[in-house]
């Protein structure tokens, strides 16, 4: 019982602080902020959008000024760049939630068994004679699996939620990454065009 309690622990911890993480994703997030930033990317005005977007915490808005900053040598790789960073900080501890989902019920059933194997154990010293040493010995036992389960169950559905904001954040990053590049790409082309008028 004492691995399936650091279990327990750890997998609480985690979910505690993967709930308050995407809290304060939640709070920083600017909608109203992004679609400006985008409207003075249309116009061309960078130093503007510098300006804009100077301290904000928003994840998008890192990742777009990110690809702003470097759209002289490649925007592509800087905003891809930024976003692994982003997501990377998104899935922190995902990996050790995952790994008390799997581990807990195994160790539960490991307990289980070894209870069952000393229940057989005092049953070969006890004789048969004296059945409840033997069943009260497997009832103990079971609690292990029970625990277990209850700490895999009350794991999965936290670890699912945070798995699909990483998934809604990755495409969010991606629609709001492509459109930035399609309007750098428009001013080109429209510069381009206005150098072969002249």
């Amino acid at each position: 019982m004492y691995p399936l309690l650091a279990c327990s622990i750890i997998a609480f911890t985690v979910i505690i602080e993967r709930f308050m993480f995407w809290s304060g994703v939640d709070m920083r997030r600017s909608q109203a902020l992004v679609d400006d930033v985008l409207e003075l990317c249309r116009r061309g005005e960078w130093e503007a959008v510098r300006a804009k977007a100077s301290g904000s915490k928003d994840y998008v808005i890192r990742i777009l000024v990110a690809g702003i900053l470097h759209r002289d040598f490649s925007m592509i790789k800087a905003m891809e760049a930024a976003a692994g960073d982003e997501l990377q900080r998104m899935r922190s501890y995902m990996v050790v939630l995952d790994t008390m989902i799997t581990v807990a019920p195994l160790l539960g059933i490991l307990g289980t068994v070894t209870g069952i194997i000393s229940s057989f154990n005092m049953m070969g010293g006890a004789g048969v004679e004296h059945p409840q040493v033997v069943t009260a010995g497997i009832a103990q036992a079971m609690i292990t699996t029970a625990a277990g389960l209850a700490i895999a169950i009350s794991s999965v559905f936290p670890y699912n939620y945070f798995n699909s904001r990483v998934e809604n954040a990755a495409l969010r990053i991606e629609k709001y990454a492509t459109s930035l590049e399609i309007v750098y790409e428009k001013l080109l082309l429209a510069a381009e065009q206005q150098r072969e008028r002249q």
